[in-house]
């Protein structure tokens, strides 16, 4: 009998959320109330993700059972955490990253962008579901929003992007998301700086994927859920 399979997973602990996150799959991210029931909800969306990660044609063997995921490390939230992003950076994240890690980081950041443009062409002349008191961002401000983010995002890796066209246009994502690879390469050669020129705190190349990683699938299970 072959020994069961491990899934490390960190988990990030605010005072009222907690992100279950795998490790070694950016992107891969839920969260919960609780340990417990973010673990599970970290669980039941590994089918979404093995979905969105075929969009780049990489390859993610889904866990079968729940209790294949071995918490490997714990971090203390924050603000953030609390309000519904992930902020911390695990301490595999500071580890270096050789040529065919970032080869892999892109290839997986690759494949949440061609996910969420996917889910954006699903809706066609479809409306996005508003919830019970009317909220939530209508299609065009949710692509806007994560170029917005994703170019900030950049800058905590020390890029920046001149925008073609209107920010969150076709042309605008695509210039986006070519200045996204090359820094991401060239942040990787240049690790360590943990300080940019005026004092801010860099993201690790690891941790840049995660985050922008994280941030696209969040919209792209989004959207979906609320086409109507």
């Amino acid at each position: 009998m072959s020994p069961a399979r491990q899934v490390p997973v960190y988990l990030e602990s605010g005072q009222q959320r907690t992100f279950a996150c795998a490790v070694d799959w950016p992107g891969w991210c839920r969260s919960g109330k609780s340990e417990g029931s973010a673990l599970e909800t970290l669980f039941n969306y590994a089918p979404r993700y093995a979905i969105a990660l075929q969009a780049g044609s990489v390859d993610f063997p889904a866990p079968l059972r729940l209790t294949e995921l071995v918490v490997v490390e714990r971090l203390k939230g924050n603000g953030t955490t609390d309000f519904g992003a992930p902020d911390v950076q695990p301490s595999v994240d500071a580890h270096p990253a050789g040529e065919a890690d970032v080869e892999r980081l892109q290839k997986i950041l690759e494949a949440c962008w061609k996910a969420f443009d996917s889910a954006v062409s699903k809706v066609g002349s479809k409306e996005l579901r508003r919830g019970p008191r009317g909220g939530g961002r209508d299609l065009e401000k949710i692509i806007r929003h994560i170029a917005d983010a994703e170019a900030a995002y950049l800058s905590r890796i020390g890029g920046k992007v001149e925008f073609q066209g209107q920010p969150g246009s076709a042309e605008a994502l695509a210039a986006l998301r070519r200045a996204v690879l090359d820094r991401l390469g060239m942040a990787a050669r240049s690790w360590p700086v943990e300080r940019g020129p005026r004092g801010g705190v860099r993201w690790t190349p690891r941790y840049f994927v995660r985050r922008a990683a994280w941030h696209l699938l969040d919209h792209t299970w989004e959207i979906q859920d609320r086409t109507v």
